[in-house]
């Protein structure tokens, strides 16, 4: 056993940090001007008005099964009055725990189910070369934020009004040191992002993506690895992440291990061709 605790074992009272952490990457772009975030007791609601449904969704369900189908409901009703298609995630600790059936009898569809991992930072494996001529720099202005958002959504496939808004909502939400994106320079330009979230006690790793002609070369990895480093620094011990199918081999060589799954119940009001959300 390295660190702390054997992730196998662990213990349910973890688990509550790394959804916390989860939680506030994806529902911190509802605190922007002009978004809307929304948390009660029983859920907590966020929308852009973004046309793409990872940038509207519903998180932290504690459902009473009596209130199941009303909640499910009302939030249907508010996504529909935005025009926006949104996703529902659920994890090992939704309540109650089979909303993913109840969602999916209002009209959600299971769009994907992702590993949670987790890597403690002291045992973290470092020796993860740099590609030449990569430079890693944290985003320290409105124009970087810009161009962290457009690149994450061309890396992740999205049209180009797509990419121009989520460059302005980052712009727009602004910096913060809880909250670090990370822009990846090869030879003077931009080609990979990462995200660093400092919350509940955990460092979250998000929005590794590469652009697809500078793939397979390395950079995933150092993209990953920086941010987790970082937090290190600051005197954070554990670092979580949602990982990709494409990306599940390399956090395992980082020293990742799955420790629990998330499922996202997508709702849409018109049905697209079954593309996966920009960040995935």
């Amino acid at each position: 056993m390295s660190g702390w605790i054997a992730w196998r074992d662990m213990p349910e009272s973890y688990l509550p940090a790394f959804e916390q952490n989860m939680f506030e990457f994806y529902t911190r772009w509802g605190r922007a001007p002009g978004r809307e975030r929304f948390e009660s007791a029983d859920f907590i609601r966020f929308s852009t008005g973004i046309p793409d449904p990872i940038f509207n969704g519903v998180f932290r369900a504690q459902l009473a099964p009596e209130a199941v189908d009303s909640v499910v409901a009302e939030n249907l009703t508010y996504f529909k009055s935005k025009q926006v298609p949104c996703l529902w995630f659920t994890g090992p600790l939704t309540r109650p725990s089979d909303l993913g059936v109840h969602l999916e009898r209002h009209g959600f569809t299971l769009d994907g189910e992702d590993p949670c991992m987790v890597v403690d930072l002291l045992s973290i494996n470092e020796a993860i070369p740099t590609p030449d001529g990569l430079t890693i720099r944290v985003v320290q202005d409105r124009e970087m934020l810009k161009t962290w958002g457009s690149l994450v959504a061309e890396a992740n496939g999205a049209s180009r009004p797509i990419q121009d808004q989520l460059s302005v909502l980052e712009a727009d939400l602004g910096l913060d040191r809880h909250r670090l994106r990370y822009l990846g320079y090869r030879n003077g330009s931009p080609v990979a992002t990462s995200a660093l979230v400092i919350h509940a006690g955990v460092a979250g790793v998000y929005a590794v993506s590469t652009l697809p002609a500078a793939r397979r070369q390395g950079l995933g990895a150092a993209m990953t690895l920086a941010p987790l480093l970082d937090a290190r620094k600051l005197g954070l011990r554990l670092g979580t992440l949602q990982a990709s199918k494409m990306g599940y081999s390399l956090y395992r060589r980082l020293g990742f291990q799955e420790v629990c799954k998330v499922s996202m119940y997508l709702w849409e009001d018109k049905p697209s061709l079954g593309s996966r959300p920009v960040i995935a």
